[in-house]
């Protein structure tokens, strides 16, 4: 296939290419010394001529700024009294002239106010702890901070942190428990210890947390609350526009070179918790299979010292606690999607970039062979296409697998939150003749129409796309374009992520020459939008399967839709193009499976559980009585045994690896235990199983007269 010079769109969380625009250096001249004011014009100067959609600074930004700052900077209502921000609600619709005139009085008041009442509880904390707590009172706390208000007095804000030391103390006080029984059970000789010595040691562990909290917050500078408030204004513009400071650009730099330190999952803070968004394939949190999307961490403890409780903390001091150097050991109480408590150790690593690359197995079945093809994310070498990028090792993987006899071929996106645009378009073009993939959008409404222009067809058997809802981006690009082709059934959840838009970044020292305040980090901005080839937009909306079939995320805020600020869904014209005509029974195929999908107790037990997960979360009434903090533990813990089997399934496929990697498997244990633990997953996945139960049923309507190309 030959490629599209005109390409050079990366779809990713974020890009790494500068928007050509902003390329020539800014030409205002900055007398003032202020670097806040400085920030604020560079950033607004960017925004207004790169992003996609340009927001106009009016009354309606302006409050929404006031709330997401106030909501990063004090989401749990901790240290803000309702005093406070009554004073501060006088800039609720200022901000956007502060913006304009590059004033910074609304930032000032809230900083010095916040370090103030922060200094208040620091000094005042104490004082809860020192007497035991009462944990036999019928007592809730309300964990839905977006409802409540801050306190209106000392008093009250003291009782609130009563409420929030008594349930952190419950939490220690129940493992410590559990701990102690299991002790007791496994030596006769243990003598168990007192409740009132458990509370006691509990209340040690709360109290140390929250000096580690504080001794952490003691250590941010200004410009760290100051990132906060710049975030606030450009996430305003959409979810995934956000400034670096320049220590969060380098973490960002590191991240991009596809080494990962640490536990191997980005997290996300929604609701004021922190949660596992994603898993990386390869590391520690992936190989032990202990952790999943949706997790939310509690408290972190180290090899040495006690747990230090990170709900409520910033996302970034929360990410410092939680890496470590490779090989030593974190705790992490986790609350899972179900809301059962858990401690689990990760022995942090560095995630193998191995592993992020395509692979792929011969599944077999009644003496037939079929193809899957596991691909997490569409990479690619800017600096030499040619040196390794997702299309070029699919296509190898494609001419391995007809090598060994396969009738179809399964392509699993699930989990792929993107990459580059490059390779989905040469990928696509592996499965039909000819013809366009995606159209393009830029700032300034230009258009692009992005195509294969290779008639050549590397495979034309049946085949099926395998998606959830955290397929993303360049994901989403290819499944839409084989769907609407009608060339691939797309099975998965009842729609993909739906995040239809491009990212770059903006090194922002670029634009001032010989500045005096140092590093000024950098802005990702939103700077193209994508289109199907039908014309729809897959912003919000996605992808929806042919045949959807559900799975734990169907019911869980996970999605674009349940981002704040997103971009909104539209549409454009149609590309030209023709629908595959390589099926003879596409729609009755897509039928059938539908009913198998609805008709099978697995699926319908996933689904039983998608909703019970999506219950549990939605409540936020926790007691703080111990026998009913325990007895809900219980319930929820008994309730999930009704979904074991689903854990316990076992499908009718078996799996091998490809002959070239027969010898690699005899000779590198490392490698044969990863494929070995891979078909283990696969071999309990009922996804891939009605996969290949799609390929047995597509039947094929011609068979191309075109050579094979040599992809």
């Amino acid at each position: 296939m030959k490629k599209n010079a005109s390409i050079t769109i990366v779809v990713a969380a974020v890009g790494l290419f500068m928007w050509s625009a902003l390329a020539t250096p800014f030409s205002k001249t900055f007398n003032n010394p202020d670097k806040d004011r400085l920030l604020i014009e560079l950033i607004s100067y960017v925004l207004n001529r790169g992003h996609f959609d340009a927001k106009t600074l009016n009354d309606e930004l302006s409050e929404q700024v006031f709330h997401e700052y106030l909501d990063a900077i004090d989401g749990q209502k901790r240290f803000f009294l309702q005093s406070d921000f009554k004073e501060f609600e006088r800039y609720k619709y200022r901000l956007d002239d502060q913006l304009k005139n590059i004033e910074i009085d609304f930032f000032k008041r809230t900083f010095e106010r916040l370090t103030q009442r922060m200094q208040e509880v620091e000094e005042m904390f104490p004082s809860l702890l020192e007497r035991p707590f009462v944990f036999d009172k019928d007592e809730v706390v309300d964990l839905n901070y977006q409802e409540q208000s801050f306190p209106s007095t000392l008093t009250q804000r003291r009782e609130k942190w009563r409420q929030q030391l008594k349930l952190s103390t419950l939490s220690i006080l129940y493992d410590k428990i559990k701990e102690d029984e299991k002790k007791a059970d496994q030596d006769a000789s243990y003598i168990p210890k007192t409740f009132e010595d458990l509370e006691e040691e509990s209340r040690a562990v709360t109290r140390n947390n929250m000096e580690n909290f504080f001794d952490i917050m003691d250590d941010l500078e200004r410009k760290d609350w100051f990132a906060s408030y710049l975030n606030a204004f450009v996430l305003q513009f959409d979810p995934h526009t956000n400034y670096y400071a320049p220590e969060d650009k380098d973490r960002f730099d590191m991240s991009m070179s596809g080494k990962f330190e640490g536990i191997g999952a980005r997290l996300s803070k929604r609701d004021q918790s922190i949660k596992i968004v994603d898993i990386i394939t390869g590391g520690p949190v992936w190989r032990d299979q202990l952790l999943e999307v949706g997790d939310e961490i509690q408290l972190v403890r180290q090899e040495e010292g006690t747990a230090v409780d990170i709900r409520g903390m910033r996302l970034d001091d929360a990410i410092k606690l939680i890496k470590g150097p490779k090989g030593s050991t974190v705790y992490l109480t986790i609350k899972k999607v179900e809301g059962t408590v858990e401690v689990i150790p990760v022995v942090r690593d560095v995630v193998v970039l191995e592993e992020t690359y395509v692979r792929s197995s011969v599944i077999n079945k009644s003496g037939k062979k079929y193809g899957l093809i596991h691909l997490p994310k569409f990479y690619i070498d800017f600096k030499d296409y040619k040196e390794r990028n997702a299309a070029q090792d699919v296509s190898k993987e494609i001419a391995k697998l007809k090598s060994a006899g396969v009738q179809g071929i399964v392509m699993d996106l699930r989990f792929n939150g993107g990459g580059s645009l490059q390779t989905v378009v040469d990928m696509a073009g592996l499965f039909i003749d000819k013809g366009p993939i995606v159209q393009v959008k830029s700032t300034g409404n230009r258009k692009e129409v992005l195509s294969d222009r290779d008639e050549q067809i590397l495979w034309e058997g049946p085949l099926v796309v395998l998606v959830n809802e955290l397929s993303a981006s360049a994901s989403e690009i290819l499944a839409a374009a084989l769907q609407d082709y009608k060339r691939a059934v797309v099975l998965g959840s009842k729609q993909t992520f739906g995040k239809g838009t491009v990212q770059n970044v903006v090194d922002l020292n670029r634009f001032i020459s010989n500045s005096t305040y140092g590093n000024l980090g950098a802005l990702k901005l939103t700077t193209d939008k994508f289109y199907r080839i039908n014309g729809g937009s897959t912003q919000l909306e996605g992808v929806k399967s042919d045949v959807i079939a559900p799975d734990r995320y169907s019911y869980v805020e996970v999605g674009e839709k349940d981002e704040d600020n997103p971009l909104s869904w539209d549409q454009i014209a149609p590309a030209n193009f023709s629908a595959w005509k390589g099926y003879l029974n596409y729609e009755e195929v897509i039928e059938e499976s539908q009913k198998r999908v609805d008709e099978n107790p697995i699926f319908q037990l996933i689904d039983q559980d998608a909703q019970w997960v999506r219950e549990r979360q939605e409540d936020y009434l926790v007691s703080l009585n111990y026998d009913m903090y325990a007895s809900e533990i219980a319930t929820d813990k008994s309730y999930a045994e009704r979904f074991d089997p689903i854990k316990d399934y076992k499908n009718q496929l078996s799996f091998t690896v490809l002959p070239d990697e027969l010898s690699k498997m005899s000779n590198d244990e490392v490698f044969s235990e990863k494929r070995e633990r891979w078909f283990e997953s696969l071999s309990a996945d009922m996804y891939v199983e009605e996969a290949v139960l799609i390929l047995e049923d597509l039947k094929p309507g011609f068979i191309s007269k075109k050579p094979l190309a040599k992809k």
